[in-house]
């Protein structure tokens, strides 16, 4: 059989060794791992956006902020929205009935419910970032690894034709060209890591900014002093905002 015909990547395969053989591996893990996040983050982010709209539709059509917070009651918390909306409510109940208690709490209602808000972004935040500082560095260390793979093949390569006597072309091509599939592993690992790493970042940055604007509205409507009780309680419209004139006390 002519050896030119056996080369390849079993041919390379069988004929690294241990660490060509661990970088080939690590290669391979990083490309499972990568192929998890991004699949799992995937569908994560598609059931949150899901429930994210129905709360939204539920919220903006409801009657009342008792509304919602039977709802959450009822359904519990499924969604950042519907998270952020039960700590907010839970902050101002909670400061109403027992003051600043402790010092976490000290401050006005206001200032106890703006940094319950702030605290639940940032949790929210850090959900959604999770796993991405994983995925960030597969795509920027994958191609290296597949490089210092080719290099070291190459070396070997090298090395083994200088310690034959044999110079020629086709005794040099196929080890070196061989070397090169490790580079080429690198990069398959890579460009997936890169594009899902880009795909999931934006789509958190838009939910994230869809999640500040809400807790904005939210925040203005709870820091009006209207009860949870539906007490003095003026319907919310589609757009956000209270319709009618507000309650006076008789």
């Amino acid at each position: 059989m002519n050896p030119s015909t056996s080369l390849g990547f079993g041919h390379f395969i069988a004929q690294a060794d241990v660490i060509g053989k661990a970088l080939l591996v690590m290669l391979v893990l990083m490309s499972a791992i990568s192929w998890y996040l991004i699949i799992m983050k995937g569908i994560t982010q598609f059931v949150r956006k899901k429930r994210s709209e129905q709360f939204l539709s539920f919220f903006w059509n409801a009657s009342s902020l008792d509304a919602v917070q039977n709802e959450i009651s009822t359904h519990g918390v499924r969604d950042p929205f519907s998270h952020l909306t039960a700590h907010a409510m839970h902050a101002q109940a909670h400061h109403a009935k027992y003051g600043a208690a402790k010092l976490e709490e000290a401050g006005s209602a206001q200032d106890f419910l703006t940094r319950t808000i702030k605290k639940t972004l940032d949790e929210e935040t850090m959900r959604l970032e999770n796993g991405l500082t994983m995925l960030a560095t597969i795509g920027a260390t994958a191609p290296f690894v597949g490089l210092f793979g080719t290099v070291w093949g190459v070396y070997h390569a090298l090395v083994a034709i200088g310690m034959s006597g044999s110079g020629t072309l086709d005794k040099v091509a196929g080890p070196v060209g061989e070397a090169l599939i490790m580079t080429g592993i690198g990069l398959a690992v890579a460009i997936p890591a890169v594009m899902g790493y880009n795909w999931l970042t934006r789509s958190n940055r838009v939910l994230t900014a869809k999640l500040d604007a809400f807790a904005f509205e939210l925040f203005t409507f709870l820091s009006m002093g209207q009860s949870l009780k539906g007490e003095n309680v003026r319907p919310l419209n589609p757009n956000g905002r209270h319709g009618g004139q507000p309650a006076h006390a008789a």
